[in-house]
């Protein structure tokens, strides 16, 4: 169980930090700079690149940090029931970082792929604006998350 477990733990953190940590990155570095350097015909189509290579990790992080946060739930916790008050609200942050992933990627991002093949530069803005606002609230979340699964033993 305690190898079970060191795993489980060791590939939830891993998918936490490569989801969290490419947000940050997106949102705190490359936009900035790519907003100063690029004119929407080149930013446009640098940021459905760089979202096509982003968006499959997420994807592998969403399903390693479900699979593994339940297996520890029911493995380790032995269920909702038991668990401490902390990794409910790590639960629930995760399940709406979930949700708004989703919109981002249905929504937002499929608009923008359709604004930049057909050379919407105005539309594509929009979508640019409305993605950068929701990883922005969930770059928040994803580190509140951390926060809460590092120190909410000792918090809440």
């Amino acid at each position: 169980m305690k190898e079970a477990m060191a795993i489980a733990i060791s590939l939830h953190v891993f998918a936490a930090v490569i989801w969290v940590g490419g947000m940050f990155f997106a949102h705190q570095v490359l936009r900035p700079v790519a907003a100063t350097q690029l004119e929407p015909p080149q930013r446009q189509p640098l940021w459905v690149g760089v979202f096509n290579r982003f968006f499959p990790w997420v994807w592998v992080a969403i399903i390693t940090l479900l699979a593994t946060g339940y297996w520890m739930i029911f493995a380790y916790f032995k269920g909702f029931a038991s668990l401490p008050l902390y990794v409910h609200v790590m639960h629930a942050l995760a399940l709406l970082m979930f949700a708004i992933y989703l919109y981002v990627f249905f929504g937002p991002f499929k608009g923008l792929k359709k604004a930049v093949a057909d050379k919407a530069w105005p539309t594509g803005k929009a979508h640019i604006d409305r993605i950068r606002d929701m990883v922005g609230i969930n770059t928040l979340l994803g580190l509140l998350t951390i926060a809460v699964a590092t120190g909410g033993k000792y918090l809440i």
